[in-house]
């Protein structure tokens, strides 16, 4: 139930959102968010109240991993969610706002938001992705934001923590919560959790699994890699009880299937039907843009976001390598994180046989890496001009995040 001041605050918001889009400076609603916050700062608090929600976090895979889980749970009713990404206060309001009748919600959180946003929603189920290095400058150390998560996971006992086994830091974050689902979902990227986050000791990777060489007063590892409740496979999906279901994704690559298994999870968790829930994720294929293929003059071109080190690493496992040419385009504005030293840790040598165009803001910079990687490249800093150069065909674009956006921008007007 929203109070009186509630709706007015809301009622507020909506007024800063028409105002913004009737004016062409954007969608309205992180504008129309924080007015309504601003208003009532329960504001959150009252929205969530009554529904059954699920928290998505991590570094990586918030917003698909969101959208499946939202497409699951509309196998059993309405759902609120924001898809389009917007993931802090304001953006979780504009979306619980805009579907009051929802009685179930699916929300992408900021990493370090979770606390207190699950103070406000009470979540029935919160899922946990993977923690790596992204924007030092703005969010931090990692293994504070997994000690910033784990104190905020202990206030909330009774929610159901789906989270994913494959990953050191977030086993460490949900391995002290009595209500845990686990998901093999996969760690392609171990080069920020070479340490124990509770003992500091070594972490040793052997046979598919990890552990601590930190011990406790038992002898045993201080933490290890649970056994997981479920798991996947190039073609199917496995879960509680001898679960297993086909499961053939409209998104690429492994780490789709990892997001995937735990949006199927999350949502089995809520009473949906698993059969279900793994048919309505296999139908997403676009999220915010991403995957995509648009037609571009000559070129089909599929789009590819990458924020940070691991990002990169799985987008760069997805590039088709007979497509005409690649575009690899790096900004460094705030929202990207303006120091990208990160560069010098993504693998760029494999690309030695394909056509390869570095662009964006911060062209140059990426041009050095790929000289030092040996890989032949062009510079074109604008995009739309590095696809242009590419010979006919189809185009691999890998972008970083307001390089993406304005890209997509672009793409937009040009349709």
């Amino acid at each position: 139930m929203v109070t009186g001041r509630g709706r007015l605050a809301l009622a507020a918001g909506a007024g800063a959102r028409w105002a913004s889009r009737s004016t062409g400076r954007g969608a309205g609603a992180m504008i129309g968010g924080l007015v309504a916050i601003k208003l009532d700062r329960s504001i959150l608090s009252q929205l969530g109240r009554g529904r059954r929600t699920v928290v998505v976090t991590g570094t990586n895979g918030k917003s698909t991993t969101t959208r499946m889980t939202a497409a699951a749970l509309a196998t059993v009713g309405e759902v609120a969610s924001n898809a389009e990404g917007a993931n802090m206060d304001a953006g979780l309001v504009a979306a619980l706002a805009a579907a009051p009748g929802a009685s179930l919600a699916a929300l992408e959180v900021d990493e370090m938001h979770v606390p207190h946003v699950l103070d406000a929603v009470d979540a029935a189920v919160v899922v946990l992705l993977n923690l790596s290095r992204d924007q030092l400058d703005r969010v931090g150390e990692i293994n504070h934001i997994e000690r910033t998560l784990r104190s905020g996971l202990a206030r909330h006992p009774a929610a159901v923590v789906v989270a994913n086994c494959d990953d050191v830091l977030m086993t460490s974050a949900a391995y002290d919560n009595p209500r845990v689902v686990w998901v093999a979902a996969g760690a392609g990227w171990a080069g920020d959790s070479v340490s124990c986050p509770r003992s500091g000791e070594i972490i040793v990777r052997e046979r598919g699994s990890w552990y601590s060489t930190g011990t406790g007063p038992d002898g045993r590892p201080i933490l290890q890699r649970p056994d997981p409740d479920w798991w996947f496979d190039e073609t199917h999906v496995y879960g509680p009880g001898g679960l297993c279901l086909p499961m053939a994704l409209a998104l690429p690559g492994a780490v789709n299937r990892g997001n995937a298994a735990q949006a199927v999870a999350a949502a089995v968790t809520l009473g949906a039907d698993p059969a279900a829930a793994v048919a309505a994720v296999s139908q997403v294929d676009e999220v915010a843009g991403r995957y995509r293929t648009v037609l571009v003059g000559s070129h089909t071109v599929r789009v590819l976001l990458a924020k940070n080190p691991a990002g990169w690493q799985e987008a760069l496992a997805m590039v088709d390598r007979d497509a005409a040419g690649v575009v690899i385009a790096v900004n460094g504005q705030v929202p990207d994180g303006e120091d990208l030293s990160w560069l010098w840790d993504v693998r760029f040598e494999h690309f030695d046989t394909m056509q390869v165009v570095a662009a964006g803001e911060r062209g140059t910079d990426l041009a050095v890496r790929l000289g030092y990687a040996g890989v032949e490249h062009t510079l074109v800093h604008d995009t739309r001009g590095a696809i242009a150069s590419c010979p006919p065909g189809h185009v691999e674009v890998i972008a970083n995040y307001t390089a993406f956006l304005q890209l997509n921008r672009v793409l937009e007007r040009a349709r």
